[in-house]
């Protein structure tokens, strides 16, 4: 059976989507983007502001449902420029240590939303 999950720690869906959805023991968490929770504002000062945003907004659907980063499976992280993948690379290490860190695929996109810089989504398990 398929439940819907919301939080109010995260930003709501700029579309028609929802945040994650829960099925069979698995999390499926949408693609997030720097956006400010609190006040919907881009947080975009930096690539490394922007991507501790997106790791939050992640973390706010995780703690949603009980989780944290530890019972992420799978990230696809899409970047605007690969040439910037150590940047976003250094602080995503901070959520996700070496020894313990999920399967991933870096791609590199020609647009994100809101012209963003980096949006990742996750998969976990409970």
């Amino acid at each position: 059976m398929k439940q819907i999950v919301k939080t109010g720690e995260a930003p709501l869906p700029i579309g028609p989507y929802n945040q994650a959805v829960k099925a069979n023991g698995v999390l499926y968490i949408s693609g997030q983007i720097a956006i400010n929770p609190a006040d919907g504002s881009l947080v975009n000062d930096s690539l490394e502001a922007e991507t501790h945003q997106v790791l939050k907004n992640l973390g706010a659907i995780l703690r949603a449902e009980g989780l944290d980063y530890e019972q992420v499976v799978k990230c696809t992280v899409f970047i605007k420029d690969m040439h910037q993948f150590s940047r976003i690379n250094a602080v995503y290490g901070e959520y996700f240590p070496e020894a313990t860190a999920p399967a991933r695929e870096t791609v590199e996109v020609s647009n994100l939303p809101r012209f963003m810089q980096v949006e990742i989504s996750a998969i976990a398990v409970y």
